[in-house]
């Protein structure tokens, strides 16, 4: 697998203060994608052992609150294996450090119909995450007014509420934000 960019310290993609991996690759290419540059699975450098390392120490302070794994995208079948081996050391080494990720994939697709990303990786991947934004970006939903999401047709998923039910749960957002007027 190879990453486009880490950011540490970010703020934009998930709840508190993240390290943001952007894996490469993606074949959705959705109309006004934010990061288009991501698409091409050569792009950027390889994620190896070293690059593993150097996220997991930057989730050791107290501040930083988890990792986000967004692109590109997380479910790819070319990335999915080294991202569900980055979680296992997440959730091992860094207990209570929350996991989002980002997917143009909806949840159906990961969980029940016959995608090229629904893999029995992609359901080890979900067990190891917290918050996913599912769905495609579409540009003609777009909303800039909106938490987390680029188009009012993502929505954000309690991943463990909902592996237990059976069925999408959503994230429940700091009531101050759902409130608040933009």
């Amino acid at each position: 697998m190879n990453y486009s960019d880490i950011k540490y310290c970010d703020i934009a993609n998930g709840a508190g203060i993240r390290t943001t991996l952007f894996v490469s690759g993606c074949r959705n290419h959705c109309p006004g994608c934010f990061n288009p540059g991501t698409w091409d699975f050569s792009a950027g450098e390889p994620f190896t052992p070293e690059v593993e390392d150097k996220v997991l120490e930057s989730l050791k302070p107290d501040y930083v609150d988890g990792v986000t794994l967004l692109g590109g995208e997380p479910f790819e079948p070319e990335n999915q294996k080294a991202l569900v081996s980055l979680l296992r050391r997440v959730r091992a080494e860094r207990p209570g450090k929350d996991v989002w990720a980002f997917t143009g994939f909806t949840w159906d697709e990961l969980v029940n119909s016959p995608s090229r990303a629904h893999t029995n990786e992609a359901l080890e991947l979900l067990g190891l995450i917290d918050v996913l934004v599912d769905g495609r970006f579409v540009l003609e939903l777009k909303d800039i007014t909106l938490r987390f999401r680029g188009s009012s047709n993502q929505r954000i998923i309690d991943v463990p509420r909902s592996l237990e039910a059976g069925d999408v749960q959503l994230w429940e957002d700091d009531p101050v934000y759902s409130t608040h007027t933009w």
